[in-house]
Order: structure tokens, then C-alpha cells, then sequence
């Protein structure tokens, strides 16, 4: 009698999740000794002790506590770490626990440790960084990837590391350009707005009494005011509808990422600082990926969207699709119309001597000064221009309520 053969199931085992337990013991000898142990379950941590000769009376699985959100900063001191712990000998899942352990975020401790234990299962470390393309975007793995495949991870994660520091710093540099000016906007808004709604209209009872004709920057102040206080709602209401709607609509419409991209590119002295910024991380991202091997075409897929501007992301694009059919990457840069003439002759002397990634180190190091000198300038030059602003809007306010009681002063002096 024929029997029939089992169906055998094509999916691959899966592999059970493996979670931090800290266990307290004593050894053959009566002492009490603590340790950590990755396990499935407390009876496997148990068991394994069992055969090392060790009673344990106490174990708890490791919880991390909720954390705050995962940073670029995070992730950037990271590679760092990882980098110095792999140049002095220290392998990769204990470099990993170092890291667990001396890590200040639990969210981001919890996600080193979903991590490692993908490597520690078999995983490769770019296929473990690509299970969270959250946080680990294309270029990260990318070279991640390059460096295993060359045998110098150590080496490209160094080289990771300081290409995250330098675009960190150069975000930090124009985040702390701008917060100035618009902490100093937005409190001027306040207090305007304090103003109109309640200081106003108390004058305006003031006035009243008087009966008398008031001069004509006050009743200009006081019918704005008057708006003001029928009509808040609707102001703050189409005010709050209109930044929802750009946003909502920036994140969801090319169109409007271009629009407004370009429009930043625009701006005057704003919009070069800009511009400066993107094109140092540009070409600090293609150096980066260029020297660590990686091919140009596949690198320009990365360095698009690592430039943080949807205007330089679609020229890029055009630049890979003419790289791939055989253009130069200089001919390609120029056609493009979005770089200065000395970026694009810079490229060109690298592609001739065959040292395009040192040339764009070089390009790189020079923008990110001119975003040094930029925002220092600029910090400079908006001061003056937010104290004018302030003394003219809040000045005008203030001496336009107080028109009248001088008037007044003046009749009653006469």
C-alpha cells in the first residue's frame, strides 16, 4: 500500500525573540554572584546557569522604560561608538551591549537591542539596520553594507560617524540662526495680541469719557482692535488653518515641497544660507559614499535625499539618469543649474584626476564655512532689523494710546 509523503512546509523556522534578563545566584561555594543573560525565557536562563554550576534564586527579565524620542544625535554618537569600539578589538555584540548599557534614551536602547539580537541570530549588520529604515535610512545601511562586504566596517563607520557630526552641526548652526529671530517674532506676537485684545479696549473706555475727537493714529489702532476683539477667533482660526494646510499638503504634494523649497531658495540672505547648507551636504554625502566605494550611480540615489531640499532631490534624480546613460557627472552637474560654476569645476579637475571623492571632501569643507560665516553674519544682521521692527510695531502701539492724554495734558495745561 502506497503511502502518501507529508507535505513539508516551505517557510523558514522562525526564530524566537530573546529578551535582557539580570539574575541573581550562588556558585558551588555559598557566594552570591549577579549577572545579565540574553534568553527566551527565565527557565532557559535557569537551566544554562544549572550547567555552569550556579543556584539561581532570583530572576527578572530587564524592562526599558519608555524614552523620548530617537534623535539624529542618538544616532550619530552611536556609529561614533561603535566605530572607536570596533578599531580597538572589541566584537560586535559586545561593542553592542556596551552601547545597551551606556545608552541615556531607553527608546533607544530598546532599539540597539532589537538590533543585536538580529545579528546575534544570524543577520547581517546592514540587514539588522535595514529592519528600521526609521532611523537607519539607505545611505547609513548602504555603507554599512560596503564596509562588510570590503572587510573595513570599522573603518566606514568611522567615516559614517563624521559625515553624521558634520550634517548635525551644520543643522545646528541654522537652527540656532533662526531661533532667535523667531522666539523674538512670535513673543512680539503675543504681545500685540495682548494688547489689542485687552489693553485697548480698556483705553478705549478711557477715551470715551473724555468726549472728545481723538487723533487719527488712535482711532486707526482702536478699530483694528475692535476687529480684533469680534473677530479673534476667526484670525487665530485662518492663521492655524493655514499652517495646518501648508504642512498637511508639503508633506503629501511634490508640488507643493517644490513650491515651497524653492521659494525658501529665494529669500533673501535666508535663502543662501540655505542653499549653502544643502550644497555642503551634497557633496559631503557623495564623497562620503563615493570614497567608501560604493558606485556613483547607486551613491547619487542616496545623496538626493540627503540634501533636505526637494529642489536639489529632483535635480539629482536628472543627474543619476544621465550618469547612467554615460554622461560625466560634471556635464550632468552643470545641466542641472543648480550648483555654483566652482562646484561644478571642482567635480570636473576630480573626475580628471581620478580624486573626485578628496575634491568633494574639499567642496564640502569649504561650504560648510561659508555657512560658519553665513549665520554669523546673519545673526549680525537680523539683530538690528528685530529691533527696528519692535521699536516701530510695539512703539507705534504705544505712543498711538498715548496721543490722547497728551492732547488732553496740553488743553488742560492751556
Amino acid at each position: 500500500m502506497a503511502t502518501v509523503p507529508k507535505k513539508t512546509s516551505s517557510r523558514a523556522p522562525v526564530t524566537a525573540k530573546e529578551f535582557l534578563f539580570v539574575w541573581e545566584g550562588k556558585d558551588k561555594t555559598g557566594k552570591i554572584i549577579r549577572g545579565e543573560m540574553r534568553a527566551t525565557t527565565p527557565n532557559v536562563v535557569q537551566t544554562v546557569l544549572r550547567r555552569q554550576g550556579i543556584l539561581a534564586h532570583k530572576i527578572t527579565k530587564q524592562a526599558f522604560a519608555r524614552g523620548k524620542k530617537i534623535t539624529d544625535k542618538d544616532i550619530a554618537l552611536f556609529t561614533r561608538q561603535l566605530s572607536t569600539m570596533m578599531r580597538s578589538g572589541v566584537p560586535l555584540l559586545q561593542s553592542f551591549d556596551i552601547a545597551i548599557k551606556g545608552c541615556g534614551n531607553p527608546s533607544f536602547a530598546r532599539l540597539l537591542n532589537e538590533v543585536r539580537s538580529d545579528v546575534e541570530t544570524g543577520s547581517s549588520l546592514s540587514q539588522a539596520f535595514r529592519r528600521h529604515p526609521l532611523y537607519f535610512d539607505a545611505l547609513f545601511c548602504n555603507l554599512v553594507a560596503a564596509g562588510e562586504q570590503a572587510g573595513i566596517l570599522d573603518s566606514l563607520l568611522d567615516r559614517l560617524a563624521t559625515y553624521k557630526e558634520k550634517m548635525l552641526a551644520i543643522k545646528s548652526k541654522i537652527k540656532s540662526a533662526m531661533f532667535y529671530p523667531i522666539a523674538v517674532v512670535v513673543v512680539a506676537a503675543l504681545v500685540i495680541a495682548v494688547m489689542m485684545l485687552f489693553v485697548v479696549p480698556e483705553f478705549k473706555k478711557v477715551f470715551t469719557s473724555f468726549g472728545a475727537d481723538l487723533p487719527a493714529p488712535t482711532m486707526v489702532v482702536i478699530a483694528i482692535s475692535d476687529f480684533f476683539v469680534e473677530y479673534w477667533y476667526l484670525f487665530f482660526g485662518i492663521l492655524a488653518g493655514t499652517v495646518f494646510g501648508i504642512s498637511f499638503t508639503y508633506k503629501r504634494s511634490q508640488a507643493m515641497q517644490i513650491a515651497v523649497d524653492r521659494a525658501i531658495l529665494q529669500i533673501p540672505v535666508i535663502g543662501e544660507v540655505v542653499r549653502k547648507a544643502t550644497i555642503a551636504r551634497w557633496t559631503r554625502t557623495l564623497s562620503t559614499m563615493f570614497a567608501a566605494g560604493v558606485p556613483l550611480v547607486e551613491a547619487l540615489d542616496s545623496v538626493g535625499g540627503a540634501a533636505g531640499n526637494i529642489v536639489y532631490k529632483t535635480a539629482t534624480k536628472q543627474i543619476q539618469s544621465d550618469v547612467s546613460t554615460g554622461t560625466s557627472l560634471t556635464v550632468s552637474m552643470q545641466n542641472s543649474l543648480v550648483f555654483p560654476t566652482m562646484v561644478v569645476q571642482m567635480v570636473s579637475i576630480g573626475e580628471e584626476s581620478g580624486q573626485l571623492d578628496s575634491m568633494l571632501g574639499k567642496v564640502a569643507e569649504f561650504f560648510e564655512r561659508e555657512v560658519d560665516d553665513a549665520v554669523a553674519g546673519l545673526s549680525q544682521l537680523l539683530e538690528p532689523i528685530i529691533m527696528v521692527f519692535l521699536g516701530v510695531v510695539i512703539g507705534g502701539l504705544v505712543v498711538a494710546m498715548y496721543l490722547p492724554i497728551f492732547k488732553l495734558g496740553a488743553v488742560v495745561g492751556g
